[in-house]
């Protein structure tokens, strides 16, 4: 028998869907913009799957991504034409439901193509709960890539493993090639959320033309290292900064840990490789831990939502007043106030103004409740009812409707060998992905050496922080993280001495009293904060003014401090200083 042909040395995975609604022509684009190997999308954020478990309740066939399904009515003939494979975790909480909508669907079009998908990654419901689901690994998608899928659709898997899986597969990877494997994560992480690898939400975008960015992808090499890149003639931009930004997005400490490998994150060296390349190299692997995050979803109560309009004069008076009339008006009503009333006065107004938009702030009350009752038509009436008798100048934004459930998810971990990770492959048969023979507990890393401080005693001026730094902030079920990053080593000098947990605090007085970590990542010239409990029950609950925390970040980058002169020189202009930011100090 002839020996097995050598697997060409690089394979290229691209990405086409960051989340569930991500631009639907993106498949098209990445099918037809240039070579690709492999194709994913990754459609399952923490809230997908509540949302298509309520989906689910109504019709028990679905539960999966039905967008996933129109994209494919075109990409299917093209995905075959150019001999590219598609993996994707649009099967949500129903993967061989979507399996055979794929099969049904290539039957209509007139294309043969053989069709796996991945399951064993839902967990027995709890009590209570929607949806229970277990983060499998990429060596289910291997299998039936191996089996030779062209289209493998999985359920909750991690966002990497939708790249560990084929560049497993491609290469012959097995669960002892750590290294090789915490650097297809380190790729499968980059290319995760799309576009934000490719100048979208970048701190920098100004530098840029990010109109429309390309959607990114990585060749990858068979000892795991990889060049983020993109299609040419793609809007955006691919550089050392995009690509540290989503390194930073949602992670946490220097270990990054996943079903199939727990990657180095201290480990990662970036280096330009030519214009819209970076290479990713030098990522080290440790043995995954033993148990997997599960997550859980529940409905957590009803919520509803009124924002008023204060126009003009005396703005914090009128709030005070409504606050007092909605109050009295709950307690006329005869009925309990909701379990939790939260106002938050927003001043967007400025004095003088030359419209009346620019005249007002806004008022916004969030309350939440176990009970529909309490938070709907009797909210909703004790806000209208002061319609023509409270502060002059008295409207909302909107009419207030009669509240809407809302979700809460929780993250557990449960032992790998308990849960039944199974490729279901092309014939149908079934084959068990055992887990990886050898685990380690995670364990935080020893404090990296700082650099040397960078020289005290220079003139400074007070200035936000983001003319020097970068920074990506995300969510992970309650807690949020921020990751700051700078761009030349003298800026690293002082952005590691200065930006102190200390410091951090005092610039985001939201996190003064939670638990605050502090994350040093050198070789990225980046430091990761996690803020545990500042979003609340997380994004479903709609407990905060910015659920996911994407704009936590930005909110630093605003916030004033004394930067040396040395580091602004080079800088773009800043905001126009005022009495209260003094020019220069000593």
């Amino acid at each position: 028998m002839a020996p097995a042909p050598a697997p060409a040395p690089v394979l290229r995975i691209g990405n086409a869907s960051g989340f569930y609604g991500d631009r639907f022509d993106a498949v098209r684009e990445m099918l037809t913009g240039g070579p690709l190997d492999v194709l994913t999308g990754d459609y399952l954020a923490e809230l997908t799957l509540l949302i298509l478990g309520r989906g689910r309740l109504k019709d028990p066939t679905k539960g999966y991504a039905t967008t996933f399904l129109r994209q494919l009515e075109e990409g299917l003939g093209l995905a075959q034409e150019r001999g590219v494979r598609i993996v994707a975790n649009a099967g949500g909480l129903n993967p061989a439901g979507l399996a055979d909508a794929v099969r049904e669907l290539a039957d209509k079009v007139g294309v043969s193509v053989r069709v796996a998908h991945v399951e064993g990654d839902s967990l027995p419901v709890p009590d209570g709960f929607l949806t229970a689901n277990a983060y499998l690994g990429g060596a289910g998608i291997a299998a039936c890539l191996r089996a030779g899928a062209d289209i493998v659709v999985t359920g909750r898997v991690t966002d990497a493993a939708l790249v560990t899986g084929p560049a497993a597969a491609h290469f012959g990877w097995g669960p002892g090639d750590l290294d090789a494997l915490a650097g297809a994560v380190v790729a499968g992480h980059v290319l995760e959320c799309g576009t934000q690898a490719t100048g979208g939400n970048y701190a920098f975008f100004g530098e840029h033309d990010v109109r429309r960015p390309g959607f990114p992808l990585a060749e990858i090499h068979a000892d795991g290292s990889s060049v983020i890149t993109k299609h040419d003639g793609t809007g955006g931009v691919v550089d050392l900064s995009t690509v540290t930004a989503q390194l930073l997005y949602e992670t946490g400490g220097a270990r990054y840990p996943g079903p199939d490998v727990t990657a180095r994150l201290d480990t990662v060296r970036l280096t330009p490789d030519g214009p819209d390349r970076v290479r990713v190299h030098g990522v080290r692997g440790e043995a995954p831990p033993p148990t997997l995050k599960a997550g859980l979803t529940r409905l957590g109560g009803w919520r509803n939502e009124v924002v008023f309009v204060l126009t003009g004069l005396d703005v914090e008076a009128k709030a005070d007043l409504v606050k007092a009339q909605f109050a009295d008006a709950l307690e006329r009503a005869g009925g309990r106030p909701p379990a939790e009333v939260r106002w938050e006065l927003v001043r967007t107004d400025r004095p003088d103004a030359d419209t009346e938009e620019r005249a007002s702030a806004l008022l916004r009350l969030v309350v939440r409740d176990q009970d529909a009752e309490a938070v709907g038509r009797a909210v909703s009436g004790a806000a209208v009812e002061l319609a023509l008798g409270s502060y002059p100048g008295f409207h909302l934004t909107a009419p207030p409707g009669k509240g809407a459930p809302y979700g809460v998810f929780e993250a557990i971990h449960v032992p790998a060998k308990d849960v039944e990770h199974t490729a279901v492959l092309p014939d149908r048969s079934r084959t068990a992905i055992e887990p990886p023979p050898k685990t380690r507990e995670l364990a935080e890393v020893d404090m990296p050496r700082l650099p040397d401080p960078y020289p005290v005693g220079g003139p400074t001026r007070r200035a936000p922080l983001g003319l020097v730094a970068g920074a990506r902030s995300g969510d992970k079920g309650g807690d949020a993280n921020v990751g700051v990053w700078v761009r030349d080593d003298d800026a690293w000098r002082w952005l590691a001495h200065e930006l102190t947990v200390r410091r951090f605090r005092e610039l985001l007085p939201e996190t003064a009293d939670l638990i605050v970590v502090r994350h040093v990542l050198p070789h990225l010239r980046a430091l990761n904060f996690t803020v545990g409990g500042l979003l609340g029950e997380g994004v479903a609950a709609q407990a905060r003014f910015d659920p996911q925390a994407k704009a936590v970040g930005e909110w630093l980058r605003s916030r004033w401090l004394p930067i040396p002169l040395a580091l602004l020189e080079n800088t773009p202009p800043g905001p126009t200083e005022d009495d209260s930011h003094p020019e220069v100090t000593a």
